[in-house]
């Protein structure tokens, strides 16, 4: 076996083919869009190369057939935010072969010790954690947009080599039809009649007002957690226009106190059941399938992607509130049978108490591991948020 340092275009496209061998036979895989994949490996793209650098490899068997890949990066700006300095490991593919997955893991952290690292944390992304975070080793049915997905065999592979579970990050699974827990409606109609509540969902042609309402919750919200970054209103609204082409109103909330933000519940069309039909291709015939598929209501699945109320207004009943107004909407548009509540970390007990009182039920389970370089250093998991 010997590996190749990627490092002309070539590569680049020889690394972006190997999941085809991987799971050439596995129903369940949806191929990502190449330019989804490609964007992290640029630049031009991404924004983590600003404070980061990355390389990736791939590895071939002695007939020269690609068997795996690897990436192995730094982020300047989140590595040292830990018990020690800490890379990442991700983009990780690999037959099902421990020799083959040891020689590709000892390159990686051999690159981040040279680079000053102390541990590794994967299978992860070069970016945000929204995307490409986390090892599947539970629910091995479709994937959703921009989710890890990987044979079983691969927590075998990462765990024999000595990673240990830094987070486990849980999905949940509801059908929207599906009843709610009295207690949603008594708080909804409880701070309602308060006078100084209100829940509204996005709408497209003020993007920039709601853009700024997400701001400032995101900023209170969350901007603490561990990784976490505070947010500028111009990156956020970045984010809304770049999600406009697919976003519904009815699936984005926001609840205001006296007109002041408090809370949002973003919601998004599960994409990948229209990327499913494109082979990872997104050229122009690609797109008018899916403004073809996306008129003709191809589409039942949703997921959630954020959901938060500010500490201020935490344990009010605000939750509630924009569960069951939303909740409402969502069913009179009879268009969806099936939700997803995207990846909550253990580490994050009243999310997954929310989740829970939804009446959802755990249908993933994803792993973030992390490997200590040195032995002899005491293994802490991540803190629990309180």
């Amino acid at each position: 076996m010997k590996l190749i340092e990627v490092n002309t275009p070539d590569l680049a496209k020889q690394f972006l083919g190997i999941p085809l061998v991987i799971y050439k036979d596995d129903p369940e895989w949806i191929r990502p869009l190449d330019k989804d994949i490609e964007q992290v490996f640029d630049p031009k793209t991404n924004k983590a190369f600003r404070h980061g650098e990355l390389t990736r490899w791939i590895l071939l068997d002695e007939s020269d057939n690609a068997i795996g890949r690897i990436a192995a990066f730094v982020n300047r700006k989140t590595a040292d935010k830990n018990d020690q300095p800490t890379g990442g490991l991700g983009f990780f593919e690999c037959i099902d072969n421990t020799m083959a997955s040891t020689i590709l893991f000892d390159q990686g952290i051999e690159w981040l010790k040279s680079k000053g690292m102390e541990a590794a944390d994967g299978p992860i992304n070069f970016g945000e954690r929204d995307r490409w975070w986390g090892l599947l080793v539970d629910g091995f049915y479709e994937p959703v947009y921009c989710m890890n997905y990987n044979p079983p065999y691969y927590q075998k592979l990462f765990e024999s080599y000595g990673f240990q579970t830094y987070y486990e990050q849980h999905c949940f699974a509801l059908k929207p039809n599906d009843e709610l827990d009295p207690k949603f409606k008594e708080a909804h109609d409880r701070l309602m009649a308060d006078g100084n509540y209100n829940a509204e969902h996005i709408r497209k042609n003020d993007l920039a007002k709601y853009a700024a309402d997400f701001t400032a919750i995101y900023n209170k919200a969350w901007a603490k957690h561990g990784g976490g970054k505070t947010l500028t209103n111009e990156q956020t609204l970045s984010m809304f226009k770049k999600m406009k082409p697919v976003l519904e109103e009815e699936l984005i909330w926001f609840v205001y106190h006296k007109g002041e933000p408090i809370g949002a519940w973003l919601n998004l069309p599960e994409l990948n059941q229209y990327f499913k039909h494109m082979d990872g291709k997104f050229g122009l015939l690609q797109k008018l399938r899916f403004l073809w598929m996306k008129l003709t209501g191809s589409c039942h699945k949703f997921y959630g992607i954020v959901f938060g109320v500010i500490p201020e207004f935490q344990g009010k009943g605000v939750d509630g509130l924009m569960i069951w107004a939303g909740a409402q909407k969502i069913i009179s548009l009879n268009k969806y049978d099936f939700m997803e509540l995207q990846w909550i970390g253990d580490f994050n007990p009243k999310m997954i108490s929310i989740a829970r009182s939804l009446g959802a039920k755990k249908c993933r389970t994803l792993i973030t591991y992390r490997k200590l370089f040195d032995s002899n250093k005491v293994y802490k998991r991540h803190p629990v948020l309180t």
